[in-house]
C-alpha cells in the first residue's frame, strides 16, 4: 500500500482554522465523521491524543505525525493539512509545525502501521518533498506530489 492511497481530497486540508496542536489534530480526525471508514470517532480521537501524551509526535523540519493505533477503525486511515502559520507542536527541535499527516491503524495490523510510518517519515525527511508540499496549491496537487514521491518505493 502506498502512502498517496491513502489520502483522499476529503482528508485534505490546505489551511486549518485553529493554530493550537490539539485542535488541529481534531480538525484532521474531524474529516471522518460520517465515514464508513470508522466506527467510532471519539475511540480514534482518544487513541491519537493518549499515543500524542507519552511523546510528541512533531518529528522536526517543520513536520508532525499524530497517530495511533485503535479497532475503531474498519482499516488505516489518514489525512493531510498544512498551514502557512506556525504552529507550536512541542517537536523534538523546537520548531515550528507546518505540514501534519495524521494516520490511524488497527490494533491487529501493527506491521503496517509501522511500515507506514517509516515511509512517511522517509519522505518528510526530504527538504524538496516538504518545499513542494508547503507550495501546493490544492488538493489534486497534494496527492500528486505524494504520488510522484512514492514513484521510486517498494510497496508497504
Amino acid at each position: 500500500m502506498k502512502v498517496f492511497e491513502l489520502l483522499d481530497e476529503k482528508f485534505i486540508l490546505t489551511d486549518f482554522k485553529s493554530k493550537e496542536k490539539e485542535k488541529i489534530v481534531n480538525e484532521l480526525i474531524d474529516l471522518y465523521k460520517g465515514s464508513d471508514k470508522v466506527n467510532d470517532l471519539e475511540k480514534v480521537r482518544s487513541a491519537v491524543l493518549e499515543r500524542e501524551k507519552i511523546m510528541s509526535t512533531g518529528v522536526g523540519k517543520g513536520f508532525a505525525i499524530p497517530h495511533g493505533k485503535t479497532n475503531a477503525v474498519n482499516d488505516v486511515i489518514a489525512a493531510f493539512g498544512k498551514t502557512g502559520s506556525n504552529i507550536e507542536y512541542d517537536a523534538l527541535d523546537g520548531n515550528p509545525v507546518h505540514l501534519i499527516f495524521l494516520l490511524v491503524g488497527r490494533d491487529d495490523m501493527v506491521s503496517k502501521h509501522i511500515k507506514l510510518l517509516s515511509r512517511i517519515s522517509r519522505m518528510m525527511n526530504k527538504d524538496e518533498f516538504r518545499d513542494q508540499l508547503i507550495k501546493a496549491n490544492s488538493k489534486e496537487d497534494i496527492i500528486e506530489i505524494f504520488r510522484k514521491e512514492e514513484e521510486n518505493y517498494s510497496d508497504v
